[in-house]
């Protein structure tokens, strides 16, 4: 008996959860959330405190209680108050999507939201929960002050590679007394890019060494030959940075070097071995631009039919996660 009230209040939820959202597609952009779409149901304690006033009622009746009547009353009034501004404290809100940002597989995703109160009332102990496959993940709690906008981020395990769409969201609350709990569902139209997990102790870049007409060899290995323009490409630990200060129009120059041999490096998805398997030679070749992208060097980049001549930066490292994020998926 003492399970009852929870096993009907998750009941309750979940039967609203499934037929009355079960048709409710991703939804763009700012979502307002009127009185149809707010539910509210007694606590475990709300139902206890119907109980004792049934009992206060039926003694007063009995024994012809003035004080007993006046005290049911009053209880009960306090009951619908509260009914009333636990329903007033989620309903009318304002949801729109926010930022997200890509991660790696087995990090968690971070999805940004927004919850505007354009009400001249506070709101207070809103819980927001994901909801996935019927299991809600870490709640969290926020307060969002009257003619305000509060930021809330919520997280979720990222288990595959791929585009993440956000999961269900639950907004709940039981302000002010606890006796019920209003909710809400969102399904916001966010999506998340998770890129392979990088290879650990994997072998080192695939460097081939060769000459070069410009006469560019390795940084630190051979005689220094002069300042040239800046090229797309020239590494960061080879500008001429004390030249570039005293320039009067800030262009950038780059250290040339003679005789020397230069390193290459291309990534190449076909050049793995077969054996590795579909997800290691990814995870390898994630690992690979993550080095390459520290050590400065500049990489050519092939997947399947999909090429990208060598460089290097925060644009062209992008351009190769995703193509490895969404490899043999669809986009």
């Amino acid at each position: 008996m003492r399970l009852f009230p929870s096993r009907l209040q998750t009941g309750i939820s979940l039967w609203a959860g499934k037929h009355l959202f079960r048709h409710r597609a991703a939804e763009a952009g700012e979502v307002f959330l009127p009185q149809r779409r707010i539910f509210i149901v007694p606590t475990r304690a709300g139902l206890t405190f119907g109980i004792m006033l049934l009992v206060l009622f039926l003694c007063s009746i009995n024994y012809n209680l003035s004080l007993g009547f006046a005290l049911t009353f009053l209880l009960a009034s306090c009951a619908i108050v509260g009914m009333h501004l636990t329903f007033r404290n989620l309903a009318y809100l304002h949801l729109s999507p926010g930022r997200t940002a890509a991660v790696f597989v087995g990090e968690a995703a971070q999805f940004s939201l927004h919850l505007d109160n354009r009400r001249p009332y506070e709101r207070y102990a809103i819980r927001l929960t994901f909801i996935t496959d019927g299991v809600a993940g870490v709640p969290h709690f926020t307060d969002i002050p009257a003619n305000t906008i509060s930021a809330v981020t919520l997280s979720t395990a990222a288990l595959e590679r791929g585009w993440l769409i956000a999961p269900r969201i639950r907004l709940q609350t039981s302000f002010p007394l606890g006796l019920l709990q209003a909710w809400a569902y969102w399904q916001p139209a966010m999506r998340v890019l998770v890129y392979p997990r990088p290879e650990e102790d994997g072998p080192p870049l695939p460097l081939t060494t060769g000459e070069q007409s410009d006469g560019r060899g390795s940084a630190g290995h051979d005689d220094f030959a002069g300042i040239r323009s800046y090229q797309a490409g020239d590494s960061i630990r080879h500008m001429a940075w004390r030249q570039i200060a005293r320039s009067n129009d800030g262009a950038l120059v780059t250290k040339q070097f003679e005789g020397g041999a230069v390193s290459e490096l291309a990534l190449d998805y076909g050049q793995l071995p077969a054996a590795l398997g579909v997800e290691h030679r990814l995870a390898r070749l994630t690992n690979w631009v993550l080095m390459a992208e520290a050590c400065g060097l500049p990489y050519a980049f092939r997947l399947g039919q999909f090429y990208l001549p060598p460089a290097i930066g925060p644009a062209h490292q992008a351009a190769c996660l995703q193509a490895l994020a969404l490899h043999e998926r669809a986009t």
